[in-house]
């Protein structure tokens, strides 16, 4: 029996198991087995989305090859047809080619938004459909660039984006799609230490008030009996299902946002869109009408959580024309990371900084390297000369009149009195 085969024997038992309290525990040793039989499919897939195969010489793969630039990486991931191309050409100076047809844009084509002083990175890449994560229309590259984004733009066509069956709606199939190959949209990745031992078999304890309620001890033996884990220690530090700890157990889960963009809204009474634009992460615009791409804009900074940091030189004004932006996604929004960005050796070099901004209690505040910087903080670095040293104490290669071993130095003489 095939990988396949067992993937669908799997689903169709679980499909059958009545879910109650029961059942509960055989059906996390169901996604368990299922997670299991994936993951060597998975580990293949993956290996080929990152370096495709190429037949008879041919350069097709290499279209999906972008380098990264800017501050941020943004994807748009959709069906044929909703209006990515679109998108791209009014949000950047970019042209992508647009037309009444499916499939138009055959290849990865990025574009630059200048934005708040940052230049985010808006790549438009073709139209995916239900077997993507199979490697159906190219989806297999397409999801590839999409694991590589700090931010993931679903656009929908808000004519089609619900269906009388939810599970065919193109909002779930697209996020079914996307979490067959171990990407999860606007999650947070579970607090579970997981620590495997050669012997002392299984512990497993929580720190939830109240305990756990979504997982039993039961459910746990079964799941990492499954992955032939005998000893181990585990540790809940929150309340989390059996699918949240078969991903700790994976470890090849990444945990990205996602906007949910509503085009072609137009043709949708005013009820209509305001029902679209008060879910979560939702936000309604028309590509036609070129309605709605400030407050897109935002969001999509605001989803990046992008922060600008002004330099500034002893005795003169900040340079307010070209900022440090940083970002959690990449590297964090320390003190650290700022010094990082100006020069690789800053941090050993830097004394203290003074910060001006939201992030300082007091204007110009003192502050090293674990400092947390807001958005349009004004920083001035004060460098010291501890860096000069080669070593430490008497190991230092630095000259001093001060003798290095204590039975050299001079006694002083004595007060008196």
């Amino acid at each position: 029996m095939g990988i396949l085969e067992k993937i669908a024997d799997v689903e169709k038992e679980m499909s059958r198991t009545q879910k109650n309290k029961a059942t509960e525990s055989h059906l996390g040793t169901l996604k368990a087995k299922l997670a299991s039989t994936l993951k060597a499919k998975l580990a293949k897939l993956k290996r080929e989305l990152l370096e495709p195969k190429q037949q008879n010489g041919s350069n097709q793969d290499r279209a999906f090859e972008v380098n990264r630039f800017g501050h941020g990486r943004v994807a748009l991931i959709g069906f044929p047809s909703v209006g990515k191309s679109t998108l791209l050409s009014e949000l950047t100076t970019t042209e992508s080619e647009v037309a009444s047809y499916e499939f138009t844009t055959l290849t990865c084509i990025p574009g630059v938004i200048h934005y708040n002083d940052a230049k985010i990175q808006l790549l438009d890449l073709p139209g995916i459909i239900e077997g993507a994560s199979e490697g159906k229309g190219r989806g297999r590259q397409v999801i590839a660039v999409a694991k590589s984004s700090d931010l993931i733009l679903m656009v929908l066509d808000a004519m089609k984006s619900e269906a009388a069956n939810s599970r065919y709606a193109h909002k779930e199939i697209l996020t079914r799609e996307l979490e067959n190959v171990g990407l999860r949209l606007n999650q947070t990745a579970p607090r579970i230490y997981v620590k495997k031992k050669k012997s002392g078999g299984v512990q497993v304890s929580d720190t939830v008030p109240g305990g756990l309620t979504r997982i039993d001890r039961k459910s746990i033996l079964n799941v990492l009996h499954e992955y032939k884990i005998n000893h181990c220690e585990v540790i809940f530090r929150e309340d989390c299902n059996v699918d949240q700890f078969i991903d700790v157990l994976e470890g090849n889960r990444k945990y990205v946002r996602c906007l949910y963009v509503y085009n072609k809204v137009d043709a949708l009474t005013i009820e209509e869109v305001d029902r679209l634009s008060r879910r979560p992460d939702s936000i309604c615009i028309s590509c036609t009408k070129q309605l709605g791409y400030e407050r897109l804009l935002k969001r999509i900074w605001d989803a990046m959580a992008l922060i600008r940091v002004y330099a500034k030189k002893m005795g003169e004004k900040p340079d307010f024309i070209e900022p440090v932006v940083l970002s959690d996604a990449r590297g964090g929004i320390t003190m650290n990371q700022f010094a990082l960005q100006l020069h690789a050796d800053l941090p050993k070099q830097l004394k203290y900084a003074l910060v001006w901004g939201y992030s300082s209690k007091h204007m110009g505040q003192r502050v090293g390297l674990k400092h947390k910087l807001a958005d349009e903080d004004v920083v001035q670095v004060v460098k010291g000369t501890a860096h000069l040293d080669e070593g430490i104490g008497r190991f230092s290669q630095t000259k001093r009149d001060e003798p290095a071993r204590l039975a050299d130095r001079v006694k002083k003489k004595k007060l008196v009195s």
